[in-house]
């Protein structure tokens, strides 16, 4: 019986001395790290960069505020003022999604919408949800009044 488990461990650091042999002594940097230390290049020229970002504000609630948009090397600059405080984020979302490597967002919120943003906080206010024992099946047909 101990004869068995002396070759087993006998093998068991074989195994690892040829792992250890065959493995490179420094390991390859992840893919998501490797990528992460140096800003994307830029696929897209600036102006049209700005285009796009233009473009998607254009088509997005957000587009009756007129931020002002600058891109330089792929960065993109957002300025303006807003009375919704959502609408900074969703600015800041837009570009991104439309190519930039960065957003610098000095869109200016204000007080009035922080302070009502502030009292929905205090309040507990979140977005309404439906509870679906509270409603009508989804298999069944909803009668018209």
């Amino acid at each position: 019986m101990r004869r068995f488990y002396y070759i087993g461990i006998a093998l068991f650091f074989l195994t690892v001395a040829a792992q250890a042999a065959t493995k490179p002594a420094t390991p390859a940097p992840h893919p998501s790290t490797a990528t992460a230390a140096r800003p994307k290049q830029a696929s897209i020229s600036d102006a049209e960069l700005e285009k796009a970002i233009r473009a998607r504000f254009a088509k997005s609630k957000i587009s009756s505020h007129h931020f002002q948009v600058h891109v330089q090397g792929g960065v993109a600059t957002l300025e303006g003022e807003t009375g919704v405080l959502q609408h900074k984020g969703t600015a800041t979302r837009l570009a991104k999604n439309a190519g930039a490597i960065k957003v610098v967002n000095r869109i200016a919120v204000s007080q009035e919408a922080r302070d009502k943003a502030a009292g929905n906080l205090t309040q507990g206010r979140r977005r309404a949800q439906v509870k679906r024992s509270e409603t009508t099946a989804r298999s069944e047909k909803r009668s018209l009044p």
